[in-house]
Parts: structure tokens; sequence; C-alpha cells
């Protein structure tokens, strides 16, 4: 089960910034980690569409916008 979750959407410059921390930070600590489109889900697009990216660690938000490959390496260890 993955322990870090980015939600996103296509074309977001953030969301591909966010999508290389959270590979290189899951990949270096073996951690799994999943990626969400919003525009597939009405009720994630009303939610996040102000926000994205946005980062759940643990099923709990952790980061949006930006992701700060130390906070993110502190929340998983």
């Amino acid at each position: 089960m993955a322990r870090v979750t980015l939600y996103s959407k296509p074309g977001c410059h953030l969301c591909d910034d966010a999508r290389t921390v959270i590979e290189t930070v899951c990949g270096d600590l073996g951690e799994e980690w999943a990626e969400v489109d919003i525009e597939q889900d009405q009720a994630l697009y009303d939610k996040f569409w102000e926000q994205i990216p946005v980062t759940y660690v643990d099923d709990k938000q952790h980061d949006f916008w930006r992701v700060d490959e130390q906070r993110l390496r502190a929340a998983l260890a």
C-alpha cells in the first residue's frame, strides 16, 4: 500500500516538480507511492483544483503546491 499519494493533473509544472521529489525520496527509502489525476474525479477536482499538487502521507495531507524533500523524508522516517 502506498504511503505517499500525489494528487495532480496533466500539464501542471508544479506537479512535475513534486513527482520528481516524491520519486527520489520514495525510491531512496523503499516506500510505495501513487499518483491520482484529479481530472478523473469531479469530487477530487472540486476539492484540490486550487492547491495542486497536493501530497498525502499515510492518508493525511502533508503539502500542497510544493514538496519539500527534507520534510517528506522526515515524515516517512
